[in-house]
């Protein structure tokens, strides 16, 4: 499939102090093939001055294309993704966290085996390649490890890295997903119905980290991972 626009979407809540930044990084990448791109922002009901911060970057920048959007309450980031991706008009779509954990200039890497024929589906992986990881926290690594060690037992799929932000989707198939969590349970429900699609390709390369400690602004937390758990079971065994 030819790639003429690729939409980033973005959910961000409370980031209002950095958003700029993550902006800036994904106006400054170039994408192979000279593909186009079309950022698309969902506010998930920010009580800092994010919204301000968008909306001045988006006055101050208009050679980049950025979508805005917002929810009227905080809904979650599973619920932020499910707005952007229905909003969406560009052939692929990547996930980007509104942090600096991940680097947009590594697009490129999720782009090249779709470009080259290979792929509908492609997972950016922080535990296989040797690009630069920082080194933070053994538990949430094991608990990463556990989440997707029990996905790929129930979708069959040789996953490293099922929890990942960076996720390249062909637009029109994540759209025929009925997606339904609102929260970080969206990473193992979409991997759950992605992986049903008959005869879908999906492929996986080795990205950088950044991530985050919680003083830093990280929302994650262990509650996070038991529903995780939970809809790994839920969207493979009882709900598909």
């Amino acid at each position: 499939m030819k790639i003429n626009k690729l939409s980033i979407v973005i959910p961000a809540y409370n980031e209002g102090r950095t958003i700029h930044l993550i902006l800036d990084k994904v106006k400054q990448v170039k994408l192979l093939k000279d593909i186009k791109k079309e950022v698309i922002i969902v506010n998930d009901y920010s009580t800092d001055n994010t919204e301000e911060a968008i909306l001045t970057y988006q006055k101050n920048n208009p050679t980049l294309n950025i979508q805005y959007f917002k929810h009227e309450k905080n809904k979650g980031k599973g619920a932020a993704l499910h707005t952007g991706i229905q909003c969406a008009t560009g052939e692929y779509l990547i996930i980007q966290d509104a942090d600096l954990e991940y680097d947009p200039e590594e697009y490129n890497l999720l782009l090249k085996p779709v470009l080259d024929g290979y792929a509908d589906v492609v997972y950016g992986s922080r535990f296989m390649g040797g690009n630069a990881h920082r080194i933070l926290f053994f538990w949430h690594t094991i608990g990463n490890k556990l989440l997707t060690f029990l996905s790929n037992m129930f979708t069959n799929l040789n996953l490293t890295d099922m929890e990942t932000c960076y996720k390249l989707f062909r637009t029109d198939y994540i759209k025929l997903l009925n997606l339904k969590e609102n929260r970080f349970g969206f990473e193992p429900e979409v991997t759950a119905k992605i992986s049903r699609i008959p005869n879908i390709r999906i492929y996986e390369v080795g990205i950088s980290y950044y991530g985050r400690t919680y003083e830093e602004g990280k929302k994650i937390n262990w509650k996070d991972g038991f529903r995780a758990i939970y809809c790994i079971f839920k969207y493979n065994l009882f709900q598909k």
